[in-house]
């Protein structure tokens, strides 16, 4: 077991600067998700710590020694890729095996570890197979198994699901958070895949160009999140964010007046607003006409997009399944006050 330290890491390509100062400290058995768009710095980050990428600024320390100047083998680590790296002429065992081979540990130890290993992931019945004869998550499961007989004291995932089926990609979340449960091992693993990381992490960093934007449990970003950006990252369907202003007191968006309060002294001032579609209430009165533009229909639910008081702002609403509006019908929805999110439309900054 481990702890995991970022200490303002810095990543610069000549004079572009990719990652700007991200600090970050994981726990001993905790699973932090770094998440975010492509092109935002993620990868290059579990890239540093794994050693693949060198430092230009800052620490990156396991169990507090800091490894800026290690070789990669040399960490302690274990590492994850989403193209699963496997030696497609070797069988199953023989790939989960390869490392330890290398390291010149004992033939017992060895079948100890791998018997171990295949046991937690369900691999018993396959270890004489080639990679070519197994499924995607088969595949990956073998990639992961390689990973646990090592007994690291880092976990490191990188998109290691983005290769999957939907279905899959499901299936396989439950296991690797079911894994990283039983065995307890400080992990940081990248993904692009919101909804992926909220079912995983214990935190997330939210990463947005370089910068990490906010860091903090998934419950905790989603209910107040930090900037707009992290507003319309977290959460599915995205958080409409709307250009709205401060008026008497009140919040309006075009001539909808919001029951939000107000920051202090910002009469007259624009804002961002932020609404989650789930927070969106049906309501005969409610304060917000949406003129119904497309039903998407996901059997529980029923997502309503559509025009915000006949204007060209467009609002999506969750609703029950039941629902069934013609094309055009004016719905009114309601919102209650601290569902309401305000951001500084200048510096993305929440009030």
């Amino acid at each position: 077991m481990a702890t995991l330290t970022l200490d303002k890491l810095k990543k610069s390509y000549g004079d572009r600067e990719v990652v700007h100062g991200v600090s970050c400290n994981v726990a001993d058995g905790e699973l932090v998700v770094v998440v975010g768009p492509s092109g935002c710095g993620k990868s290059t980050l579990l890239r540093m710590v794994a050693g693949l990428e060198e430092v230009t600024s800052g620490a990156v320390a396991i169990d507090g020694r800091v490894v800026n100047g290690v070789e990669p083998k040399d960490r302690d680590i274990a590492m994850v890729f989403q193209n699963y790296a496997l030696y497609p002429h070797m069988s199953v065992f023989d790939n989960m095996a390869y490392g330890l081979r290398m390291r010149g540990m004992r033939r017992d130890e060895i079948v100890r570890r791998v018997d171990r290993a295949a046991a937690i992931l369900q691999l018993d019945s396959l270890l004489d197979r080639r990679p070519r004869q197994l499924s995607g998550g088969q595949r990956q499961r073998v990639a992961m198994g390689r990973a646990i007989v090592r007994d690291p004291k880092v976990f490191l995932f990188d998109e290691p699901l983005s290769n999957l089926d939907a279905k899959l990609r499901v299936q396989m979340r439950v296991e690797i958070k079911r894994l990283q449960q039983e065995l307890r091992v400080t992990s940081l693993y990248v993904t692009h895949d919101q909804v992926e990381a909220m079912t995983l992490a214990d935190r997330l960093i939210v990463m947005n160009a370089g910068n990490a934007d906010q860091i903090g449990p998934p419950l905790d970003l989603y209910e107040r999140p930090a900037t707009a950006f992290v507003a319309g990252f977290i959460g599915s369907p995205a958080m409409n964010l709307l250009a709205g202003r401060v008026d008497r007191g009140n919040v309006v968006v075009g001539s909808c007046a919001l029951p939000a309060a107000a920051p202090a002294g910002a009469a007259g001032r624009a804002v961002t607003v932020g609404l989650r579609p789930e927070h969106l209430e049906l309501a005969g009165d409610g304060p917000l006409p949406v003129t119904v533009d497309l039903l998407e229909r996901l059997g529980a639910d029923t997502m309503v997009h559509g025009r915000l008081d006949g204007s060209g702002v467009t609002l999506t609403a969750r609703t029950a399944g039941t629902i069934n509006p013609p094309l055009g019908e004016v719905l009114r929805f309601t919102v209650r006050a601290e569902n309401i999110h305000l951001f500084d439309p200048e510096s993305g900054c929440r009030f």
